[in-house]
C-alpha cells in the first residue's frame, strides 16, 4: 500500500502523509474505512511509530482522517476537504504557469507538455 523512497530527501512522514492523500483523494481508501493501526504500519515500513504516528496526526489536521478512541483511524467522509486540496493544487498549478510564462515558455507548448504528461502518466 505504502512504498517508502529512501532516495527522497524529504522526511519519512511527509512521504507517508502523501501517500495517504493521494490513496484517499483517488478513493483508494473508501471513506470511513479504517487505516492500519501505528504498529502494524510500522512494521510493515520498518520504520520508528512516532513517524507513523506525526504522520497519523498531519492527516487529521488537514481533515483527510479522524480518529475513534480505541478502535483506530479512519478516513473522513468529508468531500470540503477534497474541494481544499483542489483549490492547492490549481494555486500551486497557476504559481508554474506564470514561471513558465516568465521563462517564454508559449500556451501551446505548455498545453503539448501536460498533455502528453497527462497521457503518459499511469496514475
Amino acid at each position: 500500500m505504502i512504498i517508502i523512497d529512501y532516495q527522497d530527501r524529504r522526511p519519512l512522514y511527509e512521504q507517508i502523509v502523501e501517500k495517504f492523500q493521494m490513496l484517499i483523494i483517488k478513493g483508494v481508501l473508501e471513506p470511513n474505512s479504517q487505516l492500519p493501526s501505528v504498529r502494524k504500519l510500522a512494521m510493515e515500513l520498518s520504520i520508528n511509530p512516532n513517524t507513523i504516528q506525526r504522520a497519523y496526526a498531519v492527516l487529521e489536521q488537514q481533515g483527510f482522517i479522524y480518529p475513534i478512541k480505541g478502535r483506530g483511524n479512519f478516513v473522513s467522509p468529508d468531500l470540503k476537504m477534497m474541494e481544499e486540496k483542489k483549490k492547492l493544487y490549481y494555486g500551486e498549478l497557476s504559481k508554474l504557469v506564470h514561471q513558465g510564462k516568465a521563462l517564454g515558455i508559449t500556451k501551446q507548448e505548455m498545453t503539448e507538455q501536460i498533455s502528453k504528461m497527462y497521457e503518459e502518466e499511469n496514475v
